[in-house]
């Protein structure tokens, strides 16, 4: 890599799709407080651009490529770690799971990418409320989209996307029978959330409670005891 392609890497960061009609609405709003009442009154509408800019950033992520390691799906922060039997309309088969939740909070890269390789079989919409969504009960009561995934490792996983407090849009672009990478793009959640990631035991869980997690790139849990990690480029 070239020093151009290295400074333009780090300082230009892709933008998410979902992030541009908002941008345009910021962009003309603040063009409007300029034309009408002049550039004392744009500085409000510039900084929220800039912010809604940076909340919809997409950077470029490399993700381990082993099938037996579960990556994980959100940037954020790990909130809690705990066994337990999945709900039923995730149509998991068992009682004895890991359940890994990841709290994303406005600051965060709000992209999800796939946990693992494999096999949608089955993806809900719940509605439901908008509690914060650090707290235990919105796994339950909060507005939700669960994936359910036949993964090429011979496992069956789920993760779920979590509305929070501010959150109020769940963007899902996969379907059942699609298939996904590990690493790859399935959705974003606007604009603050949870992503719950339910893994059946056993399982060798790789990170803390309180832990930074990068979606894409950090290792949650792997099905196996040990593993040598090689990365790949996932857009």
């Amino acid at each position: 890599m070239s020093i151009l392609q290295s400074i333009k890497q780090n300082l230009i960061v892709p933008i998410h799709p979902a992030g541009y009609p908002f941008i345009a609405i910021c962009l003309i709003a603040t063009a409007l407080f300029y034309y009408f009442f002049g550039p004392y009154f744009t500085f409000s509408g510039t900084l929220i651009t800039l912010w809604c800019v940076y909340f919809f950033r997409n950077p470029i992520r490399y993700t381990p490529q082993l099938q037996n390691l579960v990556i994980s799906p959100a940037d954020g922060r790990i909130l809690s770690i705990t066994k337990s039997a999945p709900p039923e309309k995730l149509d998991l088969k068992g009682s004895d799971f890991t359940k890994i939740s990841i709290f994303m909070n406005i600051f965060d890269v709000h992209v999800n990418r796939s946990p693992m390789s494999g096999t949608i079989t089955k993806k809900s919409y719940f509605p439901g409320s908008f509690f914060d969504a650090s707290l235990d009960k919105a796994s339950e009561k909060n507005e939700q989209l669960s994936i359910t995934m036949n993964t090429t490792f011979g496992k069956e996983i789920a993760f779920v996307q979590i509305a929070g407090l501010v959150a109020r849009r769940i963007l899902c672009n996969v379907n059942e029978g699609y298939k996904l990478k590990c690493g790859e793009q399935f959705g974003i959640i606007r604009f603050g959330s949870r992503v719950d990631v339910w893994l059946p035991n056993p399982i060798f869980t790789k990170v803390l409670v309180g832990q930074k997690t990068y979606a894409g790139e950090t290792v949650l849990a792997d099905f196996e005891k040990g593993s040598v990690l090689e990365k790949v480029r996932i857009e």
